[in-house]
């Protein structure tokens, strides 16, 4: 999640991301701090079982990610659909603010930017409804989602 603004969407992220194992990264700043009675809330008490890690900023993120890191920005001028892309173990599913999405230097490093088709009467989806759908998704074409009950 790059830059956040709102502690429901983030916890709501985090409960997904415990519930399948994916890692939650947060590139600061935020509009909240962690410890928000909110976030906790939304994440319920699932805490534990989230490997969070977080950044100062986008370089700190890009550098530990590594240069030979798959990325998928999603954004709502993405050219292709999520179900149009392939994904791999060990892709990230990058994510804007809710009120802004990914900022243009951000968004023009992307060799992959992907949308969430809707109704054109429709701007975007809500950030941690799109994170699981994106999330699920891409773990479902891996085969991870076979042994889980």
């Amino acid at each position: 999640l790059h830059e956040p603004e709102i502690p429901q969407n983030t916890g709501n992220i985090a409960r997904t991301c415990a519930a399948t194992g994916a890692a939650l990264h947060i590139i600061r700043p935020m509009g909240f701090e962690i410890d928000d009675r909110k976030l906790k809330r939304a994440g319920l008490d699932y805490w534990q079982f989230l490997d969070l890690r977080r950044y100062p900023d986008w370089a700190t993120f890009a550098a530990a990610a590594g240069s030979a890191a798959r990325m998928f920005f999603f954004s709502t001028h993405g050219e292709k659909s999520y179900f149009d892309e392939a994904y791999r173990p060990g892709d990230y599913l990058v994510f804007g603010r809710e009120s802004s999405g990914l900022p243009p230097d951000v968004l023009e490093l992307a060799a992959h930017r992907v949308r969430i088709p809707t109704r054109n009467c429709i701007r975007s989806l809500n950030l941690s409804t799109s994170a699981g759908i994106v999330l699920y998704f891409a773990l479902a074409g891996v085969g991870a989602l076979e042994e889980w009950t």
